[in-house]
């Protein structure tokens, strides 16, 4: 007998996804709460319980799904349409670290994990992270004194994006997205100026 039910079922479109730094990038990791003061070497992120730094993949969600932040369709799509974009980046692709820790991505140099030695006052000789020391200003002019970490290139993240393409997002639309954003606006924080990348492999 012939069916009569179509088959509706989409799929997933699976790609492994290469950002290749094109500026040194900063870290600011909040502690969890505003009393906790951090010692800028302790502003990184880290797989747990390694020294292999990364980058928590909600780092890469916010940058093409956020509403209140300088987002990728909120900075580069039309204004009256960014949230519904923004949406579909939510609701309909996946991001996936490395498989012991599934929420981070490492980061890499040269073919290899890049991981934290023993830091001195302003530097870590093994991994080339450094203290960036700059003042920001507050409403009314209040200096506030920023220490933060920023680490050097070359750097990379390899990360598995899964994409469920319906109607609201297509796999064209998305690569675009996330090349512009290399370049308009990058990853970690004082972003633009630091953090921007390439699509160097989508495959």
């Amino acid at each position: 007998m012939k069916s009569t039910i179509s088959d509706t079922r989409l799929q997933i479109q699976t790609r492994s996804v290469t950002l290749t730094g094109l500026t040194d990038i900063m870290f600011d990791r909040y502690p969890g709460d505003n009393n906790t003061k951090l010692e800028w070497h302790q502003k990184i992120y880290l797989v747990p319980g390694t020294s292999v730094m990364a980058l928590p993949i909600d780092s890469i969600v916010s940058l093409l799904s956020a509403h209140n932040t300088n987002s990728a369709p909120k900075r580069l799509r039309d204004k009256r349409k960014f949230k519904d974009i923004a949406n579909a980046n939510l609701s309909f692709t996946t991001i996936t670290g490395m498989p012991e820790a599934p929420r981070y991505i490492p980061f890499m140099r040269n073919g290899a994990v890049i991981e934290v030695g023993a830091f001195g006052p302003d530097k870590d000789e093994k991994s080339g992270v450094y203290l960036d020391r700059r003042v920001a200003r507050l409403d009314k002019g209040i200096p506030n004194p920023k220490e933060r970490p920023v680490l050097p290139m070359p750097w990379a993240l390899t990360f598995t994006l899964s994409i469920l393409p319906t109607k609201e997002i297509k796999e064209q639309e998305l690569y675009n997205l996330i090349v512009e954003a290399g370049l308009a606006i990058g990853l970690g924080t004082y972003r633009g100026v630091f953090g921007k990348f390439e699509v160097t492999d989508w495959s």
